[in-house]
């Protein structure tokens, strides 16, 4: 039997999964991380983006993941985000909507500017995630 990670993935309102998972891999803030048993502990910044674990079935599920840090602690995976939907849940249009919104949005100053950019990512990343699946 392979080695097994234990995944939990967090939200601020519940705990989405906990639940043995085989590999793991995600987007940090920096680049892209795969993260396989007997891994050295360590902690990440999360970006905007896809989240991919191997299931102990074998099976591969995909998230959209909004930022947050990723922990890895022996064989414990600790994902806390704003927010985590399933690829299966994302529709292409809806979000392409959001990012024509964030888009067209006029910002004043470097806050509003920053807030626009942050939400142009986000959507732009939600809609690579909505056409892999």
């Amino acid at each position: 039997m392979a080695q097994e990670f234990r995944l939990l993935l967090v939200t601020p309102e519940t705990t989405l999964l906990d639940q043995p998972i085989q590999s793991l891999r995600c987007t940090l803030y920096d680049g892209q991380i795969g993260i396989l048993p007997g891994r050295m502990p360590m902690v990440g910044r999360l970006g905007y983006g896809e989240l991919v674990f191997e299931a102990t079935d074998g099976k591969e599920e995909r998230y959209f993941v909004d930022g947050g840090f990723l922990q890895v602690k022996g064989s414990v995976i600790s994902v806390l985000t704003e927010q985590a939907i399933p690829a299966s849940k994302l529709n292409a249009a809806d979000v392409e909507k959001m990012l024509e919104e964030a888009l067209e949005r006029t910002a004043v100053g470097d806050e509003q500017c920053q807030a626009r950019q942050r939400d142009q990512d986000r959507a732009r990343a939600m809609l690579a995630l909505a056409h892999q699946k």
